[in-house]
């Protein structure tokens, strides 16, 4: 059989790297990783503009730069020719969007809007359109709108529509001169193709669209706001076609810049953790997988629609054609950890992680390690940058219960660990709760690979195994896989992403086992979780809400 190879592009919350796969094995023959210059923008722009709360922002030039850098530079760690490159596909945080000109350039590009924050990239986790993203959910309960029960009955500041309102309201000048809003995994099909597609993955889980319905009919969006009632015509316009499929070929400019031929496939865009799902194999009804970062999303395939509390979407052949993927996730795991060895802990462990020779994550986890659960008398709440699912709220926040004078940093620490485990044990069981099955737990990402207690407490809370990806860039390889698939087999690659996961995917044989005592003494953990969890995400709410008004008044 003849060697083809195919790239996937994966774009993250602070860099984006290049992989270069081998079709036939699933080999990973090389990767390269490009850290964007501008990184993740929250307080100020480049030039100094301040940013209000809750804005992240990103300089989409910065995505260029990864194909300008990293595509050519895997093609000359592995030599492979480029005549045995077959495709390129990509994945991307999302919901990203940003404003086009009418030429298909960003306006922030533009002198006369690089000094007006609404013109740059909006990155996934901008929350600053919540009051947006509140005032759409109101008006489609009111309306009894169909396509609410497909995102769990709220809508989420994260997502398109809510950042679109927002410039609008605040900015309708930028709103004017915008030709174009897209997802920034569609724009960069876009520029690799000059063809205008756009993904059925972000629109069905980030813009309202469904493969029955389409969009929503205009008259909701008027309701809104009479001023977005054409926008899909206008400002939202192209063709919408499904993962899997061809977004066009590779244009001779681009093709020159990063050292492959002109006319290989290039496949529509996909989510970046979506992607991960078929690079585990997980094609099948009843396998979850959990893309654990900065974030998690949680994926589920399953053969019916059934509306469930906080589902971020469900989408008719949204990852895996002919099923329908539901969505969840949570907002804050890495980024949770991140913060606390950032912010909060003394230096005494930092200087003994650097006397170890280890990181001041490695250390904490050591020494975490040596606590049975519950001993550290600590629980916490994982909404350190809100709630995605199951309460949807963007101004809930953060919450350590029993906290004492002699509490160590490492209690902290996996007190923190346990929160987002049971997080995600609250997303299972209301899967389970509808008769939704979880038969099976993948975990994928970072995280995974370098933190064992993390994930010995996710089987000891979920009470389920835990397969691990055999890969350290799944959802690059992913995004490869797609690209395998719109190739074709045909042309070397597959015709169906099943296929393509036959000979692709990957988990490792070692596995996480929950362990039966600390399982039950999860169980009375969890309780204690539950209680904090209702209480502050339910019945008393405004507590969190009003703090966070506070802060930002």
């Amino acid at each position: 059989m003849t060697e083809s190879y195919v790239i996937g592009v994966d774009f993250g919350t602070e860099s984006g790297r290049a992989l270069l796969v081998n079709v036939n094995t699933g080999e990973e023959v090389a990767t390269h990783v490009t850290s964007y210059n501008n990184g993740v923008m929250t307080e100020f722009l480049p030039d100094g503009t301040r940013l209000e709360a809750d804005w992240a922002l990103q300089d989409p030039n910065d995505y260029l730069e990864v194909l300008y850098r990293s595509v050519p530079e895997v093609i000359r760690l592995s030599n492979v020719e480029p005549e045995k490159i077959i495709g390129i596909g990509i994945d991307f945080t999302s919901s990203t969007i940003l404003p086009l000109n009418k030429v298909g350039k960003p306006l922030c590009y533009e002198s006369k809007w690089k000094k007006h924050p609404h013109s740059w990239v909006k990155l996934w986790k901008h929350h600053a359109a919540q009051e947006e993203a509140d005032n759409f959910t109101l008006v489609a309960t009111e309306r009894n709108e169909k396509f609410l029960s497909r995102y769990g009955g709220k809508i989420s500041s994260e997502w398109m529509f809510p950042k679109v309102l927002q410039i609008l309201r605040e900015a309708p000048e930028v709103y004017e001169a915008a030709d174009l809003f897209i997802e920034a995994a569609d724009w960069i099909t876009y520029q690799l193709t000059n063809n205008l597609v756009r993904s059925s993955n972000t629109c069905g889980y980030k813009a309202f669209w469904s493969k029955a319905e389409g969009y929503p009919d205009e008259s909701y969006l008027k309701a809104v706001d009479n001023r977005l009632e054409d926008i899909f015509v206008t400002k939202m316009r192209g063709t919408v076609q499904s993962i899997g499929e061809r977004a066009g070929f590779l244009h001779d400019k681009m093709a020159q810049r990063l050292g492959l031929n002109p006319g290989i496939s290039v496949a529509i865009g996909v989510i970046d953790a979506h992607a991960s799902v078929p690079a585990v194999g997980a094609v099948n009804p009843g396998q979850m997988v959990m893309a654990l970062g900065t974030s998690t999303c949680h994926m589920l395939i399953t053969e019916r629609e059934e509306a469930i509390e906080g589902v971020c979407g469900i989408v008719e052949d949204g990852i895996i054609p002919g099923y329908f993927s539901y969505e969840t996730g949570q907002v804050a795991v890495g980024d949770a950890f991140a913060w606390y060895v950032d912010h909060g802990v003394p230096d005494y462990i930092i200087q003994e992680a650097k006397k170890e020779g280890l990181s001041t994550h490695e250390l904490l986890e050591k020494k975490a390690l040596a606590y049975r659960p519950g001993q550290s008398g600590l629980i916490a709440l994982d909404w350190w940058n809100g709630n995605r699912s199951v309460l949807v709220d963007a101004n809930l926040s953060g919450m350590i219960v029993g906290l004492t004078l002699s509490t160590k940093p490492e209690e902290i620490y996996r007190a923190l660990l346990e929160s987002t485990a049971f997080g995600t044990r609250k997303i299972i069981e209301t899967f389970t709760k509808e008769g939704v099955e979880v038969n099976e737990l993948f975990a994928t990402g970072g995280l995974p690979q370098r933190n064992h207690l993390l994930m010995q407490i996710y089987a000891d809370v979920t009470n389920r195994e835990i397969k691990i990806a055999d890969s350290k860039q799944t959802t690059a390889l992913g995004s490869a896989m797609y690209a395998a698939v719109a190739a074709g087999k045909r042309n070397g690659g597959y015709d169906t992403i099943l296929e393509a996961a036959e000979h692709m995917a990957k988990v490792k044989e070692t596995t996480f086992v929950p362990i039966p005592e600390n399982v039950k003494r999860y169980n009375v953990l969890y309780k204690l979780y539950v209680e904090l969890h209702d209480y502050f995400g339910r019945k008393e709410m405004p507590i969190m809400h009003h703090l966070k008004s506070m802060k930002n008044g």
